[in-house]
């Protein structure tokens, strides 16, 4: 809230002349409002001038203007980020492993955890460095920019983060504004500015703002360097539109139309003065800037879920070796032997201690179990990934020049699990392009003129003498009752007219724009503004002749109950046909006001705008008193088109399991309508509506009636209103709240589509959390395009908004932007699929081959004594996450399409193989699990017998233990990157690139670490091992015979799954058939060549068929087509077959026809609902031969 300071006698006529201000202490008086004392406020001394010359000035310490988006500083940029990593659990668990390895007598070096999580630390810290550096610069663009600041009469330049509070600014046309600032003057005469907040909240429309009242006419340097005033306005907030104003003569009050915003720019006026009140970090732009709650994903709530279980086979086996350990050695023959230089005395004492610290280095030896990598490759592959849906050429809009963004590439995985759509329908299912269609004054109906004679509007009724004031009145309304204004043609060479160019309408509602476009000079004295909660808007006006004349429009439920009941009933059958033909419907209404009731209302408003408290519910009982006991006027009738493909976007959504629900402010009948319109609802659908035109006394059992009667194969449908709605979810105190909301959760939960009409923004939010947070928590997705869908967009597992045209406010809260609603199919069907597939399949190897890896260890433990003598060497230990295995299975997670996009786009059922997080269930998990326990005891056991020959060398030698470890190493990490090119489907370069490369890199590693006497290490034990081990030809036959073993079950399960995909592919060249009896009943796969003479294909699979057919076998019928208009019969009426006996004995089973199944054939129909009886010639010989091949006896042949 913001006051301006003036004197009433200041001389408005002499520019130069200081205004003389009352003291800022005196608006702590009573005379405020009533109010006793203001607090929570700020004092803005305009231009760094006292109000009294005697008084000294002591200026405030507000905040710069610098604007920081960033995260960190040079300076503390490595504790704050160390300090953030370490609070995730993995990276503190390997933190206390790495602190173990250094403390601890470990059998491992500290080296081979503390290098992965380095590594780890080192790639994320990258990351988020880089990322905050692209935040410091955008930061520096803003603040290094250059301001014009008016100081001694004259204009200063300097950069925009030296700005303080008070200081006068100057910003010209098409420049931003640097900070909050207090509109002075303008180069308008009338003192009026146009801007737009695209860069705030998206909406590319002008808006109208107007400058102090008293400081108009300061247009120059001079003049407006000459202003002495005092500002007082509230402490900042985030609200970009409620500026709460107070006035009280002789002070003058400003509002929201007087502060410009940073961020806004300046369109249509060449310059403009202003003062700043908030500046830098207390700007409402920056303000704004907060984060969104983290969303979590259900891969990530499944990998630790998974962590846990890993987590406990750990503990497991270091508690089991720890044990065994102990037990070995309380035999004394297997007792330490001496070269471990442990005197009894040593083993004897602190013998707790001992058992601790064994516990430790088991847990620290079978600590590569817990996948350290696995994390930064997880973030990595959904930092890379989300380019892919930027990148995406498909999902660019040329209209608007812009393709997808993602704002949260977290999520990328999310999308191809979503059960539940939530959208919007203006702008999200609709165009949001306003057409004006017709228009009701008085109950008649008038529309564009489609008569070529007269020339003139039809109407539906004969016009009577009192319809002319009607009319124009209905069309002063339509020309007073809005915001639209005039953008002035450009000048060109000193013209002004040009004949290329035209005046063009702004507003900020398009609405607006398309009556008046389709539609004497008053004074306008209040505008009473359109909110979503009053759903109108209303002026006040003074006419020529003085009259004060109150125009109102808004929605029929809004105007209806505040106008003459006797006049609504022939406006309102206009109202309904129209919206049930899906257009949009407002109604007008006009009240003629006396001057004693004008200034009532003058005063009330007065009165509401100096409040401190409550002002926008005593501003909104002003307007409630104002806008009663109206005249109704008409209605106008605008249209808006649905979007392109949004019917067969909602179609394949609904084919990929997905529920959609549409939540919209709109009236039921034209949201009604759009649904039909888009193919939420078919006509096949059975709507419950629960709106006020039912009784509100309907009582649980109707409700519980519904759900016991519905069967999951019929198809119904909801229609739910806001009012209704509150009713169920915030009750009276003398019913059940919990009863009703769940007993409505569960008939929504069993319809395939709801409405949701006359919806506030809240409601929204509402529905989403109610379905989210029911049993089994389905995964909500959100998508809307304008600022009363962001709760719901900000309440879902997944918000997608529009960039639409009322706004970016929906784009910029979402975690992800499409420019059309038709691109959702595309973002769920094919991303959506393809990163859950990716991702899923990433956790799951990483589990696998990390279990691998270990299990060796954990058995070689038996076999030396459980002595904590590590298996392979440190090298191998620290570079097989890093280095071996880890790009293979990134460029896996990015590059597979184990199905072709376009099949996954024209094929929705595919979304149903994956959904309900289908692959990170625990049963691929435990398949996995035990895959990656038997390749473990493959490699182990395979390379222990193959070491029960003595002698593996031509010259008799043996191998030792680190040849032992290298061998079942070499053979672990070929295995499982040939069982990861097995899974590959989608072959790039870059798979053949990371899949064989990072092999020969093993090699070549292995070569390198064992050729060269390293002086670092203190003792050489891998020097010639691999090369060494590789002179050996039984050793080259384990590896081959044992990595054959180790794939052989794959390689076993992907034939058989090439074999079955080849029979599928047969099955699907067969005519399937669907017999229903009332529900569904039979389903019978034909040949081809049984369907249709000629091997022909009918295009309708389907068919209804009533139960006489089942209750009379001896007559003969044919089912009709399930779609007669678009399927006539290509073959004459001869051709058609007839059914003339039903059998009711079984029937041999013969291939795919099952036994005992009552066979009934489908016959040409003439499109007539219901079974009739037709009669042809028989069949041809072939078909015959055919159908008895089948199993049809003789008894089946067509009759005559």
């Amino acid at each position: 809230m913001c006051l301006f300071v003036l004197c009433a006698g200041a001389d408005k006529a002499n520019r130069t002349s200081k205004i003389q201000l009352f003291p800022t202490n005196s608006l702590v008086h009573s005379e405020c409002a009533g109010e006793e004392k203001r607090v929570g406020t700020r004092t803005v001394v305009v231009g760094h001038r006292p109000v009294s010359e005697t008084d000294a000035y002591v200026a405030q310490k507000f905040c710069d203007n610098r604007i920081v988006s960033s995260k960190y500083t040079l300076w503390n940029f490595l504790p704050k980020n160390l300090f953030e990593q370490f609070r995730r659990i993995a990276n503190f668990y390997f933190l206390i492993i790495f602190l173990v390895q250094v403390i601890v007598d470990t059998p491992t070096s500290p080296v081979t955890s503390g290098l992965p999580l380095f590594f780890v630390i080192t790639v994320t810290a990258i990351k988020q460095g880089y990322e905050d550096w692209l935040r410091h610069r955008a930061d520096n663009e803003v603040n290094k920019s250059n301001v014009f600041i008016v100081e001694n009469a004259k204009q200063v330049q300097k950069e925009s983060e030296k700005i303080k509070v008070g200081d006068i600014v100057e910003v010209k046309a098409d420049e931003t504004f640097p900070c909050d600032l207090i509109f002075l003057a303008s180069s308008s005469i009338d003192g009026t500015c146009y801007v737009t907040t695209a860069s705030l909240d998206g909406e590319s429309n002008f808006k109208t703002h107007y400058a102090v009242r008293d400081t108009t006419v300061l247009c120059t340097d001079e003049a407006i360097d000459a202003l002495t005033a005092t500002i007082e306005c509230e402490q900042p907030q985030p609200d970009l539109y409620n500026n709460n104003v107070i006035t009280s003569f002789p002070f003058r009050s400003l509002g929201p139309e007087n502060l410009l915003l940073k961020g806004a720019t300046l369109k249509n006026t060449k310059k403009i003065y202003g003062v700043a009140v908030y500046t830098g970090m207390e700007t409402k732009m920056a303000l704004n800037y907060q984060g969104k709650s983290q969303k979590r994903s259900a891969v990530e709530k499944s990998i630790n879920a998974f962590l846990i279980v890993y987590l406990c086979i750990l503990l497991s086996k270091a508690t089991v070796c720890t044990t065994l350990k102990y037990v070995w050695q309380s035999n004394p023959f297997n007792d330490e032997p001496w070269y471990n230089e442990k005197t009894k005395k040593e083993r004897d004492t602190f013998k707790v201690l001992r058992m601790f610290t064994d516990f430790l280095s088991f847990m620290v030896l079978f600590n590569f179990i817990i996948p350290v990598s696995m994390y930064v490759t997880v973030e990595m592959q959904k930092f890379l990934g989300s380019f892919f849906i930027s990148w995406d050429k498909e999902m660019y809009d040329e209209e608007i020049k812009e393709g997808a963004l993602v704002n949260t590439s977290d999520l990328n995985e999310e999308l191809g699990q979503v059960e539940y759509v939530f959208t919007d329908k203006t702008g999200t299912l609709t165009e949001n392009s306003m057409e004006f269609i017709e228009c009701c004054i008085d109950g008649h109906k008038y529309k564009d003129c489609i008569s070529e004679v007269d020339g003139f509007s039809q109407t539906d009724g004969p016009l009577k003498y009192y319809g002319k004031s009607r009319e124009e009145l209905f069309l002063r309304a339509l020309c007073l009752c809005h915001t639209v204004q005039i953008k002035e043609a450009d000048q060109v060479d000193g013209l002004i007219g040009h004949p290329e160019r035209k005046d063009t309408y702004i507003s900020s509602s398009p609405d607006e724009i398309a009556l008046v476009k389709g539609a004497e000079k008053y004074q306008l004295l209040h505008v009473l503004n359109f909110d979503p909660v009053r759903r109108r808007m209303s002026v006040i006006v003074r006419t020529t002749t003085g009259k004060l004349l109150l125009f109102c429009k808004g929605a029929d439920s809004s105007i209806f109950p505040r106008v003459q009941q006797e006049e609504i009933q022939q406006t309102k059958v206009h109202v309904d046909r129209n919206a049930m033909d899906g257009y949009r419907t407002l109604c007008v209404a006009f009240k003629e006001l006396t001057q004693k009731e004008y200034d009532k209302i003058d005063r009330q408003l007065n009165e509401a705008k100096m409040a401190l408290q409550d002002r926008e519910e005593k501003m909104a009982k002003v307007f409630e008193d104002a806008e009663a006991d109206m005249h109704l006027i008409g209605a106008t009738a605008v249209e808006d088109r649905l979007q392109e493909q949004s019917a067969e976007t909602i179609e394949a959504l609904h084919a990929a399991g997905m529920k959609v629900w549409v939540l919209t402010g709109d009236k039921m009948e034209t949201a009604k309508s759009t649904c039909y319109a888009c193919r939420l609802f078919q006509t096949s659908t059975e709507l419950l509506e629960l709106t006020p035109s039912y009784r509100l006394e309907i009582k649980s059992d109707f409700f519980l009636l519904c759900c016991r009667s519905w069967t999951l194969s019929q198809e119904y449908g909801l229609i739910i209103d806001g009012s209704t709605l509150s009713l169920i979810l915030n009750p009276s105190q003398d019913s059940s709240p919990s009863n009703y909301k769940n007993i409505f959760l569960q008939i929504c939960l069993k319809c395939t589509a709801v409405l949701c009409c006359r919806m506030a923004p809240l409601q929204k939010a509402q529905i989403v959390r109610m379905v989210k947070n029911t049993k089994g928590s389905p995964i909500t997705l959100s998508i809307g395009d304008g600022a009363n869908d962001v709760s719901m967009i900000l309440e879902a597992h997944v918000g997608i908004g529009i960039k639409g045209k009322e706004g970016r406010q929906a784009s910029r809260n979402s975690d992800y932007a499409v420019p059309k609603f038709k691109h959702l199919r595309k973002l769920l069907l094919a991303h959506g699929h393809l990163y859950y597939v990716r991702i899923a399949h990433l956790v799951q190897y990483f589990f696998y081959k990390n279990l691998c890896f270990i299990l060796p260890q954990f058995l070689y433990q038996f076999f030396c004594g459980f002595s904590q003598q590590p298996l392979y060497d440190a090298a191998y230990l620290t570079m097989y996450n890093i280095c071996f295995t880890s790009l293979p299975i990134l460029a896996y997670s990015l590059l597979e399409q184990h199905i072709n996009i376009d099949t996954l786009t024209s094929d929705p059922q595919l979304y149903m193989k994956v959904s309900d997080n289908a692959m990170l269930q625990w049963r691929p998990f435990l398949y996995w699990t035990f895959l990656g326990a038997f390749e473990g005891l493959v490699f182990f056991f395979g390379v222990y017998f193959l070491f029960q020959n003595s002698s593996l060398e031509d010259n008799g030698k043996v191998f030792g233990n680190w040849t032992f470890g290298t061998i079942v190493f070499t053979v672990l990490v070929f295995t499982v990157t040939l069982k990861l090119a097995l899974d590959t489907r989608f072959w790039t370069w870059m798979n053949h690139f990371v899949i064989w490369g990072s092999l020969a890199f093993y090699v070549f590693f292995s070569f390198f670490w064992g050729g060269v006497i390293w002086p670092f290490l203190k003792q050489q034990r891998m020097y010639f091992v691999f090369a060494h081990m590789l002179t050996s030809v039984s050793t080259w036959l384990a590896i081959v015979l044992l990595i054959f073993i180790s794939l052989f079950p794959e390689i076993l399960l992907i034939v058989l799954k090439n074999i079955r995909e080849k029979n599928h592919q047969v099955r699907n060249k067969m005519m399937h058939y669907t017999v229903f009896l009332g529900r569904p009943l039979l389903t019978l796969h034909l040949p081809l060549a049984l369907c249709l003479p000629g091997g022909a294909e009918h295009p309708c699979s389907t068919v209804p068929l009533g139960s006489p057919a089942l209750a009379h076998p001896s007559r003969a019928y044919t089912a009709p087509c399930a779609s007669p208009p678009s399927c006539s019969p290509p073959f004459p009426l001869q051709h058609q077959r007839v059914l003339s006996q039903v059998s009711t004995q079984p029937i041999a089973s013969h291939g795919l026809l099952p036994s005992g199944l009552h066979i009934l054939r489908q016959l040409w129909g003439t499109g007539q609902q219901g079974v009739h009886r037709v009669s042809s010639p028989p069949l041809p010989a072939n078909t015959q031969q055919m159908l008895a091949f089948w199993g049809f006896g003789p008894g089946w042949l067509p009759g005559r």
